[in-house]
């Protein structure tokens, strides 16, 4: 799963990393693996950390504030990881997140696309060690 999201933010990364010159072309990858990464550990955690329903809501076009935390996440890591300051990191975030998590959900949504599948994303995000991913194996049976 963390492959296909890091192609799906290659994906939309032109503007925002690849032709940014606060990021030096040296670092492009890094910094599109560094969102990929960031984007997976928010799900992640927010499924260990009981909001499960968020994540699923995301997918399910409900209205949740997970967007937000990603892009918060993703603007902290890039300033952290490539020294960034906020003004920076908040609009490569601005300009690629929400790109990057509507082609997720329409990716997901899409039964003719299988680069993504809602159910081997909760049981990634879920982990072996939290039950979550069994869980919602049954679930989608």
């Amino acid at each position: 799963m963390i492959n296909n999201l890091i192609n799906l933010v290659k994906e939309h990364a032109c503007d925002a990393i690849i032709n940014n010159s606060a990021i030096p072309n040296e670092k492009n990858n890094e910094a599109i693996s560094s969102t990929a990464n960031s984007i997976f550990d928010t799900l992640k955690n927010q499924a260990i950390g009981g909001n499960l329903n968020n994540v699923i809501g995301m997918f399910n076009n409900s209205s949740t504030n997970l967007n937000s935390t990603i892009s918060n996440n993703v603007v902290t890591d890039l300033m952290q990881k490539f020294n960034l300051d906020n003004t920076q990191a908040n609009q490569i975030a601005g300009s690629l997140i929400p790109k990057v998590l509507d082609n997720l959900v329409k990716k997901t949504n899409d039964s003719n696309d299988n680069s993504f599948d809602l159910q081997d994303i909760l049981k990634n995000i879920g982990g072996s060690n939290s039950g979550i991913g069994g869980l919602l194996g049954n679930l989608f049976k």
